[in-house]
C-alpha cells in the first residue's frame, strides 16, 4: 500500500542535522493511509497481485510475507495458489478490509498488524516476500529493503510492483508535490520504480535482480469520476485537497484533469489510463 509523499510545506529536519526526520515523515504517512478508504482504489489494482504471483512462480505451501498490503491485493493472490501468508501492514482498518475480502473467499490468511520498518518477525522465517505498490512509499527506504531482505530465507524470493517516476501515477504525485513539496532530503518513493535505486537497495544481497515494466490501465466512468474517488479515499490526494486553500484547489483540480487528458486512451468519455509500474523479483543470497 501506499505511504503518501506529501507531507507539510515546511520541510522536517531532525534537530542539529541536514537530515529528514522519517519518524516525523512517516507518522503523517501513517496519518494519510488511514484517512479515506484506499481499498476502495487497492481493489481495483487486483491483477497486478495476481501476475505477481505468476512472475514468482508460486508454489503451494510457500511461507509468504506481504509488506505493507494494504487491503490484500497479492495476498489474495498468494493464497489463491494454496500459499502460507502472513499479511501486514500499519494501518489496522485497511488489515480489516483484507480480512473480510478473505472471509468471502474462504481463504486462511494471517493477519498482523506491523511497521514495515520493523516487521515482527525472526530473520529467514519466510520463503517469500512480496509487496504492491506498497514498501515503496516507506519513509525509510534502506531500513524497509534491509528488513524484507531479513526476513526472508536465503534463496528465497521477494517480489515487488512500484510506480515508475514517468508513469501516470508517478506524474501524479510530481503534481500533488508543485502543490505541497515533500521535505528537500527525503528520497522519493518513485526511485523504487527504477532499476538503479533498486541495485542500490538490494544488490549486494541479492543473487540477482529481475525487473519488467508493466502497464496498469486505471479504467473509470470518466475522468471527473477518477478525480472523485482519489479526493475521497486515497489518502495522499485527500490530505493535499484539504490542505489547500480554494484558489489551490482550483488549480490542482484543473491540474489533475489535464494530466489525465494528456495520457486518457479512450475516445467515449470514460477514462482508460495507462499506468507504468516495475515488476521487480529478485533472489536473496
Amino acid at each position: 500500500m501506499p505511504a503518501a509523499t506529501l507531507t507539510a510545506l515546511k520541510p522536517d529536519k531532525q534537530e542539529g542535522s541536514g537530515s529528514p526526520d522519517l519518524a516525523a515523515i512517516k507518522a503523517r504517512q501513517q496519518v494519510a493511509w488511514s484517512s479515506g478508504d484506499y481499498a476502495v482504489v487497492g481493489t481495483t489494482l487486483q491483477i497486478v497481485g495476481e501476475e505477481l504471483c505468476e512472475a514468482l512462480d508460486l508454489r503451494s505451501g510457500r511461507k509468504v510475507l506481504d509488506v505493507a498490503a494494504g487491503n490484500g491485493m497479492v495476498s489474495l493472490a498468494a493464497a489463491r495458489r494454496w500459499c502460507d501468508v502472513t499479511s501486514t501492514d500499519y494501518v489496522a482498518s485497511l488489515l480489516e478490509r483484507g480480512r473480510a475480502r478473505a472471509s468471502a473467499e474462504g481463504l486462511n490468511i494471517d493477519f498482523k498488524v506491523a511497521d514495515a520498518e520493523e516487521l515482527p518477525f525472526a530473520d529467514a522465517s519466510f520463503d517469500t516476500v512480496i509487496s504492491t505498490f506498497g514498501v515503496m512509499f516507506t519513509a525509510n527506504q534502506e531500513r524497509a529493503a534491509a528488513e524484507m531482505m531479513r526476513v526472508c530465507k536465503s534463496g528465497g524470493q521477494i517480489g515487488l510492483t512500484n510506480w515508475t517516476p514517468d508513469g501516470f501515477i508517478g506524474q501524479l504525485f510530481k503534481t500533488l508535490g508543485k502543490y505541497l513539496p515533500p521535505p528537500a532530503a527525503a528520497k522519493s518513493p518513485m526511485l523504487w520504480g527504477t532499476r538503479a535505486r533498486l541495485t542500490e537497495l538490494f544488490g549486494t544481497a541479492a543473487s540477482w535482480i529481475k525487473t519488467e515494466p508493466r502497464i496498469f490501465n486505471f479504467r473509470y466512468r470518466s475522468d471527473q469520476h477518477f478525480v472523485e474517488v482519489f479526493k475521497t479515499y486515497y489518502g495522499p490526494v485527500l490530505k493535499a485537497f484539504a490542505a489547500l486553500d480554494v484558489p489551490q484547489r482550483t488549480r490542482l483540480e484543473k491540474d489533475l484533469y489535464d494530466l489525465i487528458a494528456r495520457m486518457n486512451k479512450a475516445d467515449d468519455g470514460t477514462m482508460v489510463v495507462p499506468s507504468e509500474y516495475l515488476e521487480v523479483v529478485l533472489m536473496k543470497r
